[in-house]
């Protein structure tokens, strides 16, 4: 568990209690109308699975985002720096300095970076200009992220700075999603990772993940 009880900087963490997730997607739905993402990139994705024998087998879904690890494996490949890790522990990408190589792509082991090459309508078939919705969409995409670059989950950043929740927190129905700071032994994330047995997804990829889990059923 790598909480650092010596250190009064905030570093930002979700805990994920497996327990609770049923996969309805709001947290999936939230992400896209938050971050405007085009179809197809999904920065907030629900695995689903099944575990145990017929006829006791369940259900179990695997929600996954960016971990915003520690010790970030796609800041340390970036050739330009456009990698970069705030004092909060957030990774996230300049665009202006991203030149589309695509290496922090390959070297996430989480797969959690995408990169967009053109606005993919949700409607395709549609001869017509692009609806309302999806042209503010469009235009808020090519604001922060751009084409042709490195694109990924910031645990919502700016809500974060607003004193708002992260939009798949926000909107989980079944109080599945925790968010607050893993540093602090007292806040709720803390307690819940140690309390519950939180764990990190693949910690042998030796990235320290802020993201945890509690254990399914």
């Amino acid at each position: 568990m790598a909480i650092n009880l010596k250190s009064n900087m905030i570093k930002y963490g979700i805990v994920i209690d497996l327990k609770r997730c049923y996969g309805c997607y709001s947290c999936t739905a939230a992400c896209k109308a938050a971050n405007n993402t085009p179809m197809g990139v999904d920065f907030a994705k629900c695995i689903s699975g099944e575990t145990g024998i017929y006829p006791a087998a369940q259900r179990q879904m695997l929600p996954t985002l960016c971990m915003q690890c520690e010790d970030p494996e796609c800041k340390r490949v970036c050739p330009t720096g456009a990698t970069l890790q705030n004092e909060n522990g957030i990774v996230t990408v300049d665009k202006n300095i991203c030149m589309g190589c695509g290496y922090c792509m390959m070297a996430c082991p989480y797969g959690q970076r995408h990169k967009v090459s053109g606005w993919q309508t949700y409607f395709p078939q549609a001869k017509e200009e692009l609806d309302a919705y999806q042209s503010y969409a469009k235009g808020k995409w090519e604001e922060k992220y751009g084409y042709g670059i490195a694109s990924k989950c910031d645990f919502c950043m700016q809500r974060v700075k607003d004193g708002r929740l992260p939009a798949c927190v926000e909107s989980c129905p079944a109080k599945a999603r925790t968010f607050g700071d893993i540093n602090n032994p007292e806040s709720d994330v803390s307690i819940l990772i140690k309390r519950d047995r939180g764990f990190q997804l693949n910690p042998e990829f030796g990235t320290n993940p802020s993201v945890y889990y509690l254990p399914a059923r």
